[in-house]
């Protein structure tokens, strides 16, 4: 059964002029989300802006986070992405979702209002405590082996 999450809407246009956030097939694991600019935002290729999504969650729930993430089509098609590569949603925040896209293709891009820019992803997560030790007391065949270390990369 599928958890109840309270949803704001902070953009009078979601419902109305834009649809509110879905998941677009019954597989679905995201919720699309829609841009909420006012107007039309070009992005130049390396160039990164802040678009607003219009909603709020009010998720309240430690072991439970929202993930904002790219949406493979945009990536592939036209470079744009989310910019930090994904957003972390906190449980305790409760002001609206911003989405930064960056365009790492070499044309520009037109983002219109209620375009879909991103996808909204919700995990479970385990808060754990550090603890700080001189040495592991458990080894692995991998030790502190990093990239590329186990073969071609």
């Amino acid at each position: 059964m599928a958890k109840k999450i309270e949803t704001r809407i902070v953009n009078d246009r979601l419902g109305v002029e834009m649809p509110l956030p879905a998941y677009a097939t019954s597989g679905s694991a995201a919720l699309d989300l829609r841009a909420c600019n006012q107007e039309p935002v070009t992005l130049e290729p390396g160039q990164r802006e802040l678009f607003p999504s219009g909603i709020a969650v009010n998720i309240n729930d430690p072991g439970l986070v929202a993930i904002v993430a790219s949406r493979s089509g945009l990536s592939l098609k036209h470079g744009v992405r989310v910019g930090q590569g994904i957003g972390v949603i906190d449980s305790d925040y409760h002001g609206e979702i911003g989405v930064i896209l960056i365009n790492d293709g070499d044309r520009p891009y037109t983002v219109n209002p209620g375009d879909r820019i991103a996808q909204l992803l919700f995990q479970p997560v385990e808060q754990v405590e550090l603890k700080y030790v001189d040495e592991f007391s458990v080894t692995t065949e991998r030790g502190t082996g990093g990239f590329g270390h186990s073969g071609k990369s």
